[in-house]
């Protein structure tokens, strides 16, 4: 719902000098933890396979939800979001970036991946399996999927900024027709990139719900990173007068659903997979429920749900951007306990064993992500200054 809205809003450039030295910085700390990563990598090559796939994946799926998330906005005609998309183009064209970064996993395919081992040719299971767990077809569908991910990013954030210098409707329809063709493949290409990459870890399981699940976790730490970037750049004097609280109250409300929504994704498959108690499915939850690992699942049960459902219910809480921004910090730190506890226990089968990889990978992707990031923000508007459904997203009202 909105109210009607006399002002004009002019396109917001960033400026460089809100950043300072922090772009260099990011790039020098990214720099020095590649080092660093790279270092561990020849020292030991396993731990530093896994590290970096776990980095990988918490990093990877904020991309892909800054994507599903411009997808629904076109897909729905959202006039909400349109304040807030620009933000949410940035964050999928990242997806270019993680392209590039998915070359070392592949270097350490056959550490990951032991389906890739000599010594697992002779597997039954893996016989039975062999149609699509060979090695020419999974690199031809993390090609395929790289290359629908960038095409649909690219093809968004193109007519969404050209719409800035002419104002015309027609790249509107433009993206409302890259969103409905995108749709299917976007859910199709997460699934099997779940399938593939995390799944693959233990090849001898599998769950029908994992794809939905990791979606779970995409769309929830995505509105969270929103949050955090749009309260940022407010912070800097950016989006004063096209962002205000009810825009939060959505994307708090947005975020309390996906906390639900991944919780009730995470239970029905445990439930399922315990209540039917066969061993192919079961292999995965016997290995996170003991040792340490137990423990750990437990907190991130707790940390993932049950905190931010009761803090999130208030509506005063879902219009309070200080107080949103700490639950999006807070959802961000269990979503990637929840994609640690999914990669490092095919590893660590005793129980938890942190390393300094674990960190060092999270930076050197973190930070290279975060330099692009700061620079796509200098290249357009802030906000899709001359959509037609801008005037109705700022007098929002709901």
């Amino acid at each position: 719902m909105s109210q009607p809205y006399s002002y004009d809003p002019q396109p917001e450039f960033f400026d460089y000098k809100h950043v300072g030295g922090r772009f260099l910085g990011l790039i020098g700390m990214a720099v020095l933890a590649f080092a660093v990563v790279l270092v561990g990598a020849f020292i030991d090559t396993k731990q530093f396979a896994f590290s970096y796939l776990f980095a990988y994946t918490f990093f990877l799926t904020i991309c892909m939800g800054g994507l599903f998330w411009t997808l629904v906005h076109h897909a729905t005609d959202a006039e909400w979001s349109v304040v807030v998309r620009r933000q949410l183009e940035n964050m999928g064209s990242l997806l270019a970036i993680m392209a590039l970064l998915f070359i070392p996993l592949l270097a350490v395919g056959p550490t990951l991946w032991k389906w890739m081992q000599p010594e697992s040719a002779h597997s039954p299971l893996l016989a039975e399996k062999a149609a699509y767990l060979n090695v020419p077809f999974f690199y031809i569908r993390a090609s395929v999927y790289f290359i629908f991910f960038v095409a649909s990013s690219t093809l968004l954030r193109t007519f969404s900024i050209a719409q800035d210098s002419s104002g015309a409707a027609v790249y509107t329809i433009f993206n409302r027709r890259v969103s409905f063709a995108s749709a299917i493949p976007f859910a199709v290409c997460l699934t099997f990139a779940a399938v593939d990459w995390l799944m693959g870890l233990q090849y001898e399981w599998f769950s029908t719900m994992w794809g939905v699940y990791i979606f779970a976790g995409a769309a929830l730490s995505s509105m969270c990173a929103l949050v955090l970037i749009v309260t940022a750049l407010r912070g800097a004097g950016y989006l004063q007068q096209v962002v205000n609280l009810e825009h939060y109250h959505i994307m708090g409300k947005l975020m309390l659903s996906f906390v639900i929504f991944w919780a009730y994704i995470g239970f029905s498959q445990y439930m399922l997979i315990w209540y039917s108690n066969i061993p192919e499915e079961t292999v995965y939850f016997l290995r996170r429920n003991t040792a340490s690992w137990w423990y750990l699942s437990q907190f991130m049960v707790v940390g993932h749900f049950f905190v931010p459902f009761i803090l999130l219910l208030f509506q005063r809480a879902k219009k309070t951007p200080t107080f949103l921004c700490g639950m999006a910090v807070w959802i961000l730190l269990m979503h990637m306990l929840d994609i640690y506890i999914v990669v490092l226990p095919a590893l660590h089968v005793a129980g938890v064993r942190p390393n300094p990889l674990d960190f060092f990978s999270l930076v050197a992707i973190g930070c290279t992500l975060a330099a692009v990031f700061l620079k796509r923000l200098g290249d357009s508007s802030l906000f899709p200054a001359r959509d037609p459904r801008l005037a109705k997203s700022i007098a929002l009202k709901n």
